[in-house]
């Protein structure tokens, strides 16, 4: 998966975001991206993937808000990820 990226449509614009690693956790879909293409020295992104598809077919992500729940994923991906420190 090393250098997918992954494009968002915003008010601003477009928005593009290297995906670090993904995980599944509680039955939801989660990715971890970074503005960075390294994944060294960028900041990032912990979205989860919405349960329903947009009429194009593709996934809606978003950012989630339970502290928890953000708390949870960011332990998995700290553990799947050894050489990238996540700081929250």
């Amino acid at each position: 998966m090393e250098n997918d990226k992954i494009v968002f449509e915003t008010e601003d614009g477009k928005e593009e975001y290297y995906i670090l690693a993904e995980t599944k956790l509680g039955g939801n879909n989660y990715i971890l991206v970074t503005d960075d293409k390294d994944g060294m020295e960028g900041s990032f992104l912990v979205l989860k993937e919405n349960s329903s598809r947009g009429t194009d077919g593709f996934a809606s992500y978003e950012i989630p808000e339970d502290d928890d729940e953000l708390k949870a994923v960011i332990k998995v991906f700290d553990e799947l990820l050894e050489d990238i420190d996540l700081e929250v």
